[in-house]
């Protein structure tokens, strides 16, 4: 399975695992280390923490739904040429500083 690009998600700041875009869909995987972790807790009740990776034929509906909506979603999309229907890039963009305890960020901190 190729990989087009990958986020690297954080809860309360902690790396927690990456999201990747692949030529079959999404995949996200809970890194290890995080996994062992007391203060681990999980991105979302739809993916509970587990080794295994969930993948899905498209985005998964947690990390859509962080994704701004509305008059942010078009001012998002226009300040850095996103097109609406890219929801990755925009998960990418826009999610960096999300409101609740899940960011996304396209470099590892």
């Amino acid at each position: 399975m190729d990989t087009f690009r990958k986020g690297y998600v954080y809860v309360r700041n902690i790396f927690a695992g990456i999201i990747c875009e692949t030529d079959e869909g999404y995949s996200f995987t809970y890194d290890k280390n995080y996994i062992k972790s007391e203060e681990a807790s999980a991105v979302s009740l739809t993916l509970p923490i587990t080794e295994e990776t969930y993948n899905s034929k498209t985005l998964f509906s947690f990390f859509d739904g962080i994704i701004p909506e509305g008059w942010l979603l078009k001012v998002v999309s226009k300040n850095w040429k996103i097109s609406t229907e890219d929801r990755f890039g925009l998960l990418l963009i826009a999610c960096k500083d999300s409101i609740g305890n899940v960011s996304v960020r396209s470099d590892l901190l």
